[in-house]
């Protein structure tokens, strides 16, 4: 069997407060359903945490009308540590997450109302789509687009999952064997270059890039793609001044944007793609991982920029943790979606602000 990519499962967020920043996540992009929420060692990750185990307290928390999820990650052996520079488009890794709505306009009308810090006005992109640009407390940038794929039949004013990122790289054509390639990214919207203009206030100031966005010609398919939906990648290569990664002297899990994860199936076959790509695994938990509510096997790889990647085969998943309902994956054909009613009863378990 060749892998499966069934969407963007989460996007690793590194924060000082975990409570704090996962309450503001609940009531802004319905971040409400905690798949994991666990306490523990990184022992898997010496690589990028200064070759010593840190401890951490991390939540996995979806929004049930679809989407990816985030990650919400804090240190708790020592103090989340923010970038000692100012953090501008074209250096390398995530330096925005697009979020979905059903409604640009209302979601732009509830932020505002809402008096969230929004960067730009509705505008459109390249391709002609609607979209806008939004801060978070802790300064991180989330792009909202429009989308009319969904698990439920309604939508908030407010925001869906993840749907994509945008992503510093110093060589597109470089990046592309990873990311059009491997992960399937393989349509080309649009491939821009000029000034970003997107927004005024632009951290560095505006300067040429070259931008390209990708998206999948194919469906996603596997147990929770009916979830996770389609997403996009868009590439900025900056061609103007001297532009280093966004991580440069800290370590994963500071705070920031710290990983991109795909749910995947048959992890195998994806390592030893990886392998013959240039791509080997940096990180592999073997045979599973156990994190009380959630177990299977994770994974890592780097971009060739050393952005990280991360790749989940999920075993056992909560469906409603306070009776002991629990999903194992493993006895279900792998390239098929698990039931939306299934899926949907996960929504027992939300989180009230």
């Amino acid at each position: 069997m060749q892998k499966i990519i069934s969407g963007i499962q989460q996007i690793g967020i590194g924060i000082p407060n975990l409570e704090e920043a996962w309450k503001w996540y609940r009531k802004h992009f319905g971040m409400d359903v905690p798949v994991l929420n666990e306490e523990a060692d990184a022992t898997l990750m010496l690589n990028y945490t200064g070759n010593k185990v840190q401890s951490r307290h991390a939540c996995l928390a979806i929004n049930i009308n679809g989407g990816g999820g985030f990650e919400v990650w804090q240190f708790t052996s020592r103090e989340p540590q923010p970038a000692s520079f100012e953090v501008i488009l074209g250096n390398y890794g995530i330096f925005i997450t697009k979020m979905k709505t059903s409604s640009v306009d209302k979601s732009f009308a509830y932020f505002k109302k809402e008096n969230i810090d929004l960067l730009s006005e509705v505008i459109t992109d390249p391709a002609g789509n609607k979209k806008f640009y939004l801060k978070d407390p802790l300064g991180n940038i989330f792009q909202m687009v429009e989308s009319n794929t969904w698990l439920t039949n309604g939508t908030s004013d407010r925001s869906g999952g993840v749907a994509g990122v945008v992503l510093g790289v110093s060589d597109i054509d470089k990046s592309l064997k990873l990311y059009s390639g491997v992960l399937g990214f393989d349509a080309i919207v649009f491939d821009k270059q000029g000034v970003f203009d997107d927004f005024a206030s632009l951290p560095g100031g505006q300067y040429q890039v070259r931008r390209v966005l990708l998206k999948h010609t194919k469906p996603m398919a596997g147990p929770f793609s009916r979830l996770l939906g389609p997403a996009s990648i868009e590439l900025v290569q900056a061609l103007e001044g001297k532009h280093h990664s966004i991580y440069i002297d800290r370590m994963w899990g500071d705070q920031g944007f710290i990983h991109l994860c795909f749910d995947i199936k048959n992890m195998d076959a994806l390592k030893e793609e990886c392998k013959q790509a240039g791509f080997g695994f940096t990180v592999d938990s073997q045979d599973s991982y156990d994190m009380g509510d959630s177990a299977g096997r994770f994974s890592y790889i780097e971009d060739p920029d050393g952005t990280l990647i991360e790749f989940v085969e999920t075993d056992r998943v909560p469906i409603f943790k306070k009776i002991g309902w629990y999903l194992d994956i493993r006895k279900r054909d792998p390239s098929k979606p698990l039931p939306d009613w299934l899926v949907k009863a996960m929504r027992f378990g939300r989180k009230k602000n």
